[in-house]
């Protein structure tokens, strides 16, 4: 049995809470507070945890040997007690904060004993000695993504692709001593990737003395979660992957833009992935008064506080809507100050449909603090910016056509062995097609030959983007095939009517995801105006 079929049969398992009266959107945190239990308890059969870090009374032998009325209300005390450290009585049952951490908070929404034993019963049935080959971290893991592309659930905004999270882990190459930080955790998905790269070199830490190893286990990997649901889901994820962390664990509970953000030491490493959108409210979420451009955008100021947050020498990647390159005002100032004080070395130009926001134009931006010189420097540190376009005429992504990591090898091969990019690279890469495709009108780009003008990888002098873009970096010089020509634009009549279909689907989706959620007094209140509205255009 496979990961992926153990996946399938937790995901089932969903079909058992939606019985029990549980919406959608709850899924995943009531299964994985179950969930946890048991895989800590097979972690610890099998010697990958050290010691059990739950408490007696609260472990899956405590939960597995009982029935009826006694199972639930059993299941609701031990929850209580893991996320307070006490029992009914007031005895102190635990004193670990991670796990306190983990169980803040937590209650099951469970009414029916039998739905309880009946997923208990489930857990028991699964083939966990399957699992453990690839390791219950990964499995979990695994569920997590199948909730991510279950896009009605709207977990997805937090889930970056395996494949790109490893492709940007690569290309960065975190070593073993090192601080590595994600003020936009999510799930813990790049610092979890970065823990395995590290140990994947060090033969799983054992090249590493006791004092290393202590490090990389407490004090390497530092994130931020400003969503209480998502921080349990990374506390457990990490956990699972032998990440304990500090007393709050590795992710802590904050805003990065706030006085968590501005509490953090300076980094080595940064792995991001920051939330798309302005900040709800204007700029009140965005709280920093050490930040020295002020703006709502949050995409730019987590990029003010990841270059900021950078140890002289230190390296990021960090994925961007094309917002960012191209935002005039503040926007630009941003930029100049990133380019003066970091080498931003390197764009990948990532192709649309791999992002839970199917139209979200995004970007990976590499950097390193200071010069390539001179680490220290703080003043005109880029002098040369390479892009690659992995988005023009690229395939359409979805479930259908997943992407992957073998859509990333051409990027890695010409990005280089070097983590600061400086790597002796050279402009030339044609993969998927790229001699075929089209350039740009009106392209100003520098001089090359007419092969190298068709290539996916060019490289821009700062002073060329400075006189030809005006400091934007939203650089393309490929033609897309599915471009718009405006002279040759449909009848305004024809363009209104796909307008006007695309809203109605978007309407119904949206109709559909009111009443998984429960709000069906609410949908049929809204399809009765717009029945009304639609009357009386046709009156």
């Amino acid at each position: 049995m496979t990961n992926n079929d153990i996946v399938q049969k937790l995901w089932n398992l969903c079909d058992v809470l939606r019985d029990d009266g549980i919406n959608y959107s709850d899924y995943v945190t009531e299964l994985v507070l179950l969930l946890f239990i048991k895989m800590v308890h097979e972690n610890t059969e099998a010697g990958t945890l050290e010691k059990h870090p739950l408490p007696e009374g609260c472990r899956w032998t405590d939960l597995n040997r009982k029935s009826g009325i006694n199972l639930l209300d059993d299941y609701k005390r031990i929850l209580l007690a893991l996320s307070s450290g006490r029992d009914g009585s007031g005895n102190i049952v635990h004193e670990d904060p991670l796990i306190s951490a983990i169980y803040a908070d937590a209650q099951t929404r469970l009414r029916e004993p039998q739905h309880l034993a009946q997923m208990i019963s489930a857990l028991d049935q699964i083939d966990w000695f399957s699992a453990q080959k690839d390791g219950l971290g990964d499995l979990y893991e695994g569920l997590l993504q199948k909730n991510a592309n279950e896009t009605k659930s709207g977990a997805g905004q937090y889930f970056t692709p395996r494949a790109l999270i490893n492709s940007m882990v690569r290309c960065i190459k975190p070593q073993p001593g090192e601080v590595i930080q994600d003020p936009a955790a999510g799930t813990a998905g790049f610092l979890i990737a970065a823990d395995q790269y590290i140990k994947g070199n060090t033969d799983d830490l054992f090249d590493l003395n006791a004092k290393q190893q202590a490090f990389q286990k407490n004090r390497a990997f530092v994130g931020v979660e400003l969503v209480p649901g998502t921080r349990r889901l990374a506390l457990m994820n990490c956990l699972l992957h032998g990440m304990e962390g500090d007393d709050e664990g590795v992710v802590h509970l904050g805003n990065a833009l706030g006085h968590a953000g501005a509490g953090l030491p300076k980094a080595d490493i940064v792995l991001a992935n920051p939330p798309f959108g302005t900040a709800k409210g204007g700029d009140a979420s965005i709280t920093r008064d050490d930040l020295t451009f002020k703006t709502s955008n949050k995409q730019l100021a987590f990029l003010q506080h990841i270059y900021r947050n950078l140890k002289p020498g230190g390296r990021a990647a960090v994925v961007l809507p094309d917002n960012v390159l191209f935002e005039a005002g503040v926007g630009t100032d941003i930029r100049r100050d990133l380019m003066d004080k970091c080498n931003l070395h390197t764009i990948l130009r990532l192709p649309t449909g791999i992002f839970y926001a199917q139209g979200v134009k995004t970007n990976v931006l590499f950097f390193t603090k200071g010069s390539a010189k001179d680490k220290l420097q703080e003043e005109s540190c880029t002098k040369n910016v390479w892009v690659y376009d992995l988005r023009t005429n690229m395939p359409s992504f979805g479930k259908r056509s997943p992407f992957g990591e073998q859509h990333l090898k051409p990027f890695e091969k010409v990005y280089g062995r070097k983590p600061d990019g400086t790597s002796k690279r050279s402009e030339g890469e044609w993969s998927f097609g790229a001699e075929e495709i089209d350039l740009a009108a009106g392209d100003e780009n520098q001089n090359v030959d007419e092969r190298l003008a068709h290539s996916r990888w060019r490289c821009f002098s700062r002073a060329w983007i400075a006189e030809h873009k005006g400091d934007s970096l939203d650089i393309s010089w490929l033609k897309d095939a599915d471009s718009v020509d405006a002279a040759n634009l449909p009848e305004p009549g024809v363009l209104a009517g796909e307008a006007m279909g695309e809203l109605v689907q978007a309407l119904g989706e949206l109709d559909g995801l009111m009443r998984e959620l429960g709000a069906n007094d609410e949908a049929d209140a809204q399809l009765a105006l717009l029945s009304e509205m639609f009357c009386e255009a046709k009156q």
